[in-house]
């Protein structure tokens, strides 16, 4: 006989519904979960396959690191994680934009959806000059506001790899920045977050999306809070 309660679970990947053994979970929605947190914690620990991502991607990237040493000390130290390690030289020009890919805390989302994301969003950017395509690991997303500064772009969109859930651990999101350089504040981005077809959003959407709130920041020299999604209620 069929679980009256599967329709409801078979709607969400949340965990509703999941039952009772007295006054626990049952054994194997227990073990489920166990593996969704180890899972979780894999997502976070794995390192990003650079060299794989380089090999997918046309043109010459640019590879850069923060200022943290690994990833124990990337995840103690959050504002090393927004600081480009000592030395590291890049070879400014006249860009508009700059597109990072960042590990951040899920180096599996960027492995899974960076590329088609670029791509996406690339598609759309006529008109703009794009720099060289930068990957970052132990990356924050401040990070993109020195590279910006140091390429020379006036602005940047991160693609970064968002902290793993109990429910997903491939969630990508994307900050926009317009006007980058060091000192930035969160409140002068833009996100759209949770991109991962076909549960999350997909990229033609998101880059659509971007596209625009990239064109209204050039057009009104601000993004972030004064920006919105829709251009009719941009402040």
């Amino acid at each position: 006989m069929n679980d009256p309660l599967d329709r409801l679970r078979d709607a969400t990947r949340a965990r509703v519904a999941l039952g009772r053994a007295g006054d626990a979970l049952p054994t194997s929605r227990l073990l489920e979960l166990r593996a969704a947190h180890a899972a979780a914690r894999d997502a976070v620990h794995s390192p990003l396959d650079v060299d794989a991502l380089v090999a997918e991607l046309a043109g010459a990237p640019v590879r850069v690191t923060s200022a943290a040493s690994g990833r124990a000390e990337y995840l103690q130290r959050p504002d090393l994680g927004r600081r480009l390690a000592e030395g590291t030289e890049l070879e400014p020009g006249e860009h508009d934009v700059v597109i990072v890919l960042a590990d951040g805390l899920s180096p599996q989302a960027v492995e899974a959806h960076g590329v088609a994301m670029l791509r996406a969003l690339v598609e759309r950017l006529d008109g703009w000059r794009v720099a060289p395509v930068v990957i970052a690991t132990q990356a924050r997303v401040a990070l993109g506001d020195e590279i910006a500064a140091g390429l020379g772009a006036r602005s940047v969109v991160v693609l970064v790899g968002e902290r793993p859930g109990m429910s997903s651990t491939d969630s990508l999101g994307i900050y926009f920045t317009f006007d980058a350089r060091r000192g930035r504040r969160d409140s002068e981005r833009n996100c759209l977050s949770n991109i991962r077809p076909p549960h999350g959003t997909g990229y033609e959407a998101a880059a659509t999306t971007t596209a625009m709130l990239m064109a209204e920041a050039r057009r009104l020299g601000v993004s972030g809070v004064t920006l919105k999604a829709d251009p009719a209620l941009t402040s």
